[in-house]
């Protein structure tokens, strides 16, 4: 099931994506299901069959070509990610393998849309794109076990780490860096857990302009998924609705000679299979 938020107008919605092309809303046919994803997130286990009920009789659908998709999380409480996880990338930044998890976090006002305007900020032009997996955490908890971290995930996104190369390297903590708004676009939905057979095998693709810059497969990953929940659970709860960004493939900009960073005009565009693409134009702050 893909589950989205979207408007057509000014009220936020619910939905699930039919077939890539139709939307059916939640929040209209039923407006007390949930508040918003979180909501909807943490109220799975009871709300599921009558998600399922509205989808498979789609009374009314939209054409998904008429309806704004908003990031499918709008306001998570965290967004956790990981840096140097796969081998090509910790190649092209010039560093060893971590022997540890090397994790930083991207403040929640950079979320932004999966076809919203990506800015490039007033104070630098290092700007650079990373195609991620994102994991949306479902019933989540503390001390989750690697053998259990899989029933952790609600499902998964697309997801770039935009990152402002000079501000990420002027201190050992990235964080600030990871989080200029606009930074952090997911989406174009959330693809349940059981509709994805193996997040461990996706290709996932960054390209700008058209140009294929990333082509892996999270078969790559250093520490997978489960890897990730295991280790993230021990230091801090884990909530319906947090995002963990995986980590990002070989092929950014900062890996180019000369670097090749986004400009104005450019269009980062990132593909993961099984659970779409997301892909954002650069304009200038404001």
């Amino acid at each position: 099931m893909k589950l989205a938020t979207f408007s057509q107008g000014s009220a936020s919605e619910l939905g699930v994506v039919l077939d890539g092309e139709r939307i059916v809303s939640l929040s209209r046919a039923a407006p007390s299901l949930a508040r918003n994803m979180i909501d909807l997130i943490a109220r799975w286990s009871q709300v599921e069959g009558e998600v399922r009920r509205i989808a498979a009789e789609a009374k009314d659908p939209l054409a998904l070509a008429d309806v704004h998709l908003h990031a499918p999380v709008r306001r998570p409480g965290k967004i956790m990610a990981i840096g140097l996880n796969y081998a090509d990338h910790i190649a092209e930044s010039n560093m060893g393998t971590p022997e540890h998890q090397l994790w930083f976090t991207k403040a929640v006002t950079s979320i932004n849309g999966p076809f919203d305007p990506i800015q490039i900020p007033k104070v630098s032009q290092a700007v650079d794109y990373e195609a991620e997996l994102v994991a949306v955490i479902g019933t989540g908890g503390r001390h989750i076990a690697k053998d259990k971290a899989a029933s952790a995930v609600f499902g998964y996104c697309v997801g770039n780490d935009v990152t402002e190369r000079a501000w990420q390297h002027r201190t050992p903590q990235w964080s600030v860096g990871k989080s200029f708004d606009t930074h952090a676009p997911i989406g174009p939905w959330i693809t349940t857990a059981d509709e994805v057979a193996d997040p461990h095998n996706l290709g996932i693709r960054g390209l700008v302009n058209g140009e294929l810059r990333q082509n892996s497969n999270t078969s790559n990953l250093v520490f997978n998924i489960w890897d990730q929940i295991e280790h993230l659970s021990k230091a801090m709860t884990l909530e319906a609705g947090d995002l963990i960004f995986t980590g990002t493939p070989g092929g950014v900009g900062a890996g180019f000679k000369p670097m090749k960073f986004l400009q104005a005009g450019d269009r980062s565009r990132i593909e993961i299979d099984g659970l779409g693409a997301i892909e954002g134009v650069c304009e200038p702050e404001a």
